[in-house]
């Protein structure tokens, strides 16, 4: 993937906008909803096909996407506050919820996502600094002992509140509401 410049300005959509992606099994896009186009400010034919860590910002803890699709491939769904990257390096928050698409017969043959404009005091309270720990942890050391190392951070973090990740996010949701 290209490295894509960072402007550190946030973009917003409207509250009652949402933005839906599908994937395959491998996370290539298949589907872009207009808004999803629109916020990252792509045309279709530019990201149908592509793995849709084209939109995934370098503020992001790989730990968070590790959970994401661990969790999927136990065949769940998740609930994930997401910093995303438009084309031209802006940003833009998201609360996605992901779940695996089934076939006919309950195979899985992809993944769809839709996004919501996210409370602003969850994000600012909780989850930013949240991942800012997260992602400092990451860059302390090799790729693979970092990821470890904020994986089991979160894992702490979910434990010394004896929630599950699904439930940690109801939790600061309902707070928020």
């Amino acid at each position: 993937m290209k490295n894509l410049p960072i402007t550190n300005k946030e973009r917003f959509f409207a509250d009652d906008d949402i933005i839906v992606s599908k994937t395959d099994l491998k996370g290539r896009i298949t589907y872009a909803n207009q808004t999803f186009l629109a916020i990252a400010d792509y045309k279709e034919q530019d990201v149908l096909g592509q793995p849709h860590s084209l939109i995934r910002h370098p503020d992001m803890p790989r730990s968070v996407f590790k959970l994401l699709w661990d969790t999927l491939q136990n065949q769940q769904e998740i609930f994930a506050y997401v910093k995303n990257r438009a084309k031209n390096g802006d940003h833009y928050w998201v609360i996605a919820h992901v779940t695996p698409s089934r076939n006919a017969q309950g195979k899985i043959t992809g993944y769809h996502s839709n996004r919501r404009v996210p409370d602003r005091s969850i994000l600012d309270e909780t989850i930013i600094p949240l991942y800012r720990e997260l992602l400092a942890i990451e860059q302390k050391s090799d790729r693979k002992t970092g990821l470890e190392n904020s994986y089991n951070k979160l894992a702490s973090v979910l434990q010394d509140q004896g929630l599950a990740y699904d439930e940690f996010i109801a939790k600061i949701m309902r707070k928020a509401g």
